[in-house]
């Protein structure tokens, strides 16, 4: 049988048990083993086991838990609720100053734990009752946290990164140093739209005779309090990435130093030195971490079977041998990561495709490392783009007073920013490859 043919029935077997609800893991792993059966030899299914095995057998996979770690950490202490007051504290004389606040800490706890969910969860339990307090529009609240949640799966450390770097075998250090300045410019795109959002709102409730509540006011004492009691978390998140830009360390020993440093700053800061605490901190950790890695396991199983079944390399010859402009073809595979981010959680769709799309865009003269951080920037908008964005439902958990259409309408322009921020991106790659190209190996 073809193999283009054999991978759509492959492909359309595992979409079936997707979307049935299945877990990832046994759908990729179930979908794997009847590929095997049928079209395999028998004796490879013996080898079923190695292949699984040496899915999970990488040394880089350790920094996967141990930022997991940190995340956890910052997570389940009152470092996000400081993170977020000091911001809201310094910009809230800026019109949509606390919208701007919630974006900033977004940023820096996306920092601390590499995820979305938790980043949204975290940021958006203290800054959505404060944003409609403040008279935000329920629309602009929502839009704002599930933006800013995204950028946990960009701004370095990124669980997602490690994900694609290990997939593709590109350097971690690079992805995560390449992810710096595509991460501040999407952040500085949200922030320019809150305040004239914010403005917009105003005038409307100005002209229809409703009142506008004042805003706080804060001392500069108020002010530097906040910030010294936040500032050892951003000075360790400057030393993981500085250590990783300077050679000084891989992302594993920058993992294990993050996690400790972490560890001590709650200790120091947050009083968390009860054994029930860190136990809990460590459940979670290993039972997140457990799950990343069985898809991990299972999604290098399924790319296994597509490479041995010879479907990701006909592909890639297939669509290099077009005679279309590659750009066009870039736009189709963006639309296919869209697509993919809507119903699949990013590190299973950067499990799944990276294994056919990375001979494609390497084939197409395509930077890996620029590519990753578009694929990213596109995983990020179809957390938040329906049917399945999963940062909506988390922060609908939040305010279940507010109907999910009023946070799909406020996430709406945050999705057509993003899709800018990846058209800045094709056009400027330098802003993705820049720092990586001057990293000390």
């Amino acid at each position: 049988m073809d193999p283009l043919w054999t991978g759509a029935i492959v492909s359309l077997i595992a979409l079936v048990f997707l979307f049935s609800g299945m877990p990832i893991t046994f759908a990729l792993g179930i979908s794997s083993l009847l590929a095997m059966l049928f079209f395999m030899d028998p004796y490879q299914i013996s080898m079923l086991a190695e292949t699984v095995y040496e899915g999970i057998n990488d040394f880089g996979l350790l920094s996967i838990p141990l930022f997991i770690f940190m995340g956890m950490i910052a997570a389940l202490t009152k470092a996000g609720a400081d993170l977020y007051e000091c911001f809201h504290r310094w910009l809230y004389k800026l019109p949509g100053g606390l919208g701007v606040g919630n974006i900033g800490a977004c940023a820096i706890f996306a920092a601390l734990t590499g995820s979305s969910p938790a980043c949204a969860a975290a940021i958006g339990t203290m800054g959505i009752p404060e944003m409609r307090s403040r008279g935000y529009s329920d629309g602009l609240a929502t839009g704002i946290i599930t933006a800013g949640g995204t950028l946990g799966i960009l701004i370095p450390p990124s669980v997602t990164m490690i994900v694609y770097g290990l997939a593709t075998e590109t350097s971690i250090g690079k992805l995560f140093i390449a992810g710096i300045i595509p991460g501040i410019l999407v952040a500085a795109l949200f922030s320019a739209w809150i305040p004239v959002c914010n403005i917009l709102d105003t005038r409307k409730k100005i002209t229809a005779g409703i009142s506008v509540p004042k805003a706080d006011v804060y001392t500069f004492s108020e002010k530097l309090a906040i910030t010294v009691k936040i500032f050892p978390f951003i000075v360790i998140v400057a030393m993981v990435l500085g250590s990783l830009y300077t050679g000084w360390a891989t992302p594993s020993e920058a993992a294990g130093v993050g996690a400790f440093l972490v560890l001590l700053a709650a200790v120091g800061l947050y009083k968390m030195y009860r054994p029930k605490d860190i136990l809990n901190i460590l459940m979670r950790t290993t039972r997140e971490s457990t799950m990343i890695m069985m898809i991990i396991a299972t999604s290098f199983l399924f790319g296994a079977v597509l490479t041995n079944l010879y479907i990701a390399q006909t592909l890639a010859q297939n669509i290099v041998a077009m005679e279309v402009n590659r750009w066009i073809i870039m736009f189709l595979i963006n639309i296919l990561l869209l697509a993919a981010g809507c119903f699949l959680p990013p590190v299973a769709v950067i499990l799944i495709l990276s294994p056919i799309l990375h001979p494609i865009i390497t084939g197409l003269g395509f930077d890996p490392i620029w590519f990753g951080v578009v694929m990213t920037l596109n995983l990020e908008a179809g957390l938040i783009t329906p049917p399945v964005g999963l940062n909506l439902y988390i922060v609908k958990g939040i305010a279940p007073d507010i109907p999910l259409s009023t946070v799909l309408r406020g996430s709406i322009p945050f999705i057509l920013l993003l899709f800018v921020g990846i058209l800045i991106l094709c056009f400027f790659p330098g802003l993705a490859t820049w720092l990586p190209a001057k990293m000390i190996m």
